[in-house]
């Protein structure tokens, strides 16, 4: 009887040769691994926002805000050489008012007209702004703090620091939050509050404004300024920029707040007129200077921030926005590594700036995958409308906000899209927009009277208004 398995041997024992793939398989995984690679070396608030980062403050992308649950713990002081000087805050004392916990649910003032922006998650915010009418507001003052705890579904109002809009050196027009308790109120005074604002701390500052903050972990950043602009440009005609920074737990004092190290204090061009830029991510920082300089560290407070390098030539870095935020250079980041920057010409000139008219301007985007070592451009975008802010999502969504309306860069993509704004954007466009997580963002008007911050649930396709009422 035949062995069968000489038979079986034999079959193995020859040469197999595969099957080809269908025509055109190996030119489309080149495409995608192209694509993948370029979206890799991409990107990156505002942002913070940002620009997250705003607190899309971002925030700040742009300034992206890092989400946190709970009160941090306190964390050391950092390496510092000095503390602010002089008379302090010219603000007067806290306001003690009532919890909304504690008599319910307190409405919205009529008639809110945001300026900032900040979120802690995807449901819960804050907004602050002038409100009411002058002369007939709970105090001597109409500034007034908005809450959200979904999504801006429904709003209900918060007490505010007892002070007034930005003149000169005195109010402020910013907000961020650290979590539901801590957060501080700035640009270009400085309030802090621990109990999730039902008390507002004044913060002496020696006489310089706080033109940029920016929190994370266990630990707050700001940007102490030397400014002369006046009325409600807190942020114009500064020349000189320090890195401070507190602890969460403790920064309702002048002493509380101390130079991040010498590498970032009195950061100047020699302009007449300059801004800077704060950007947090989880674990590292970087602040952008007035002369293009870059610099990082750690947010942990652990040491100092050093020079990492200067971003291109391309990116002038140009006076302040009313927000604080420079025009011409705006900068964001995805994570340590990942950073974003968006480089606009001024309007119809292709010259440096980007503060210009209302038509168009050149805009550049650069990413960097090492933190700032060194940059490359990945992609133009579209002409139309003067850029104000910059952010990117967690999985590289990029969005552009102009005083026009909002331009997306979907991830994985390299086409831009105007995106699709119902009602039609409001008249000025938009000031600052974050994305707080893939699918959600936020986006500020430019104009504070619309009373509405915008919102996209679909990464950045879509975007709509939510009126900051008690209606």
């Amino acid at each position: 009887m035949p062995d069968r398995h000489d038979d079986v041997d034999s079959w193995l024992s020859e040469r197999i040769d595969p099957l080809p793939p269908p025509p055109g398989t190996f030119e489309l995984i080149k495409r995608r691994a192209r694509r993948r690679k370029y979206r890799r070396l991409a990107f990156t608030a505002t942002a913070a926002a940002v620009i997250v980062a705003a607190a899309v403050t971002v925030p700040q992308v742009v300034s992206l805000p890092v989400v946190n649950s709970g009160r941090p713990a306190a964390a050391a002081n950092p390496t510092a050489s000095a503390k602010p000087t002089g008379g302090g805050s010219t603000e007067s004392s806290a306001a003690v008012l009532p919890s909304p916990s504690a008599t319910g649910n307190a409405p919205v003032p009529a008639n809110f007209r945001a300026t900032s922006v900040t979120f802690v998650g995807a449901e819960t915010g804050w907004v602050i702004g002038q409100a009411g009418v002058t002369g007939h507001c709970a105090t001597a003052f109409c500034t007034s703090v908005a809450r959200t705890d979904d999504a801006g579904k429904t709003w209900t109002g918060v007490p505010a620091p007892v002070t007034g809009p930005p003149d000169g050196s005195t109010g402020v027009s910013q907000i961020r939050f650290l979590d539901t308790e801590d957060g501080w109120a700035f640009g270009p005074g400085l309030f802090a509050t621990r109990d999730g604002g039902r008390t507002w701390t004044p913060v002496g500052t020696g006489g310089l404004r706080v033109t940029n903050l920016e929190t994370v972990g266990n630990r707050v950043f700001a940007l102490f300024a030397s400014c002369t602009g006046s009325g409600p440009e807190f942020a114009g005609a500064c020349t000189s920029f320090t890195l401070y920074s507190a602890s969460a737990a403790a920064s309702s004092s002048a002493s509380d707040w101390t130079p991040v190290g010498p590498s970032t204090s009195g950061l100047t061009d020699g302009a007449a007129d300059e801004a800077a830029s704060l950007v947090l991510t989880g674990s590292r920082g970087f602040l952008l200077a007035p002369d293009r300089a870059l610099y990082a560290g750690p947010v942990n407070g652990s040491r100092p921030w050093t020079l990492v390098n200067s971003i291109t030539p391309a990116c002038p870095v140009g006076p302040a926005q009313a927000d604080g935020q420079p025009t011409g250079a705006l900068f964001g980041a995805v994570n340590a590594k990942e950073l974003i920057l968006g480089c606009a010409t001024a309007s119809g000139s292709g010259g440096s700036g980007g503060s210009g008219g209302s038509g168009g301007q050149q805009k550049l985007v650069f990413s960097s995958p090492n933190g700032g070592a060194s940059w490359i451009q990945i992609a133009t975008a579209p002409t139309a409308g003067i850029a104000t802010s910059v952010a990117a999502s967690p999985s590289e969504t990029v969005v552009l906000g102009t005083n026009q309306g909002i331009d997306v860069l979907p991830a994985g993509d390299i086409t831009w899209h105007a995106a699709n704004l119902t009602p039609a954007a409001p008249a000025g466009g938009f000031s600052y927009l974050g994305m707080t997580t893939d699918e959600q963002g936020i986006a500020l008007p430019a104009n504070p009277a619309s009373g509405t911050v915008w919102f996209t649930f679909d990464a950045g396709q879509r975007w709509q208004p939510s009126r900051i009422t008690s209606s």
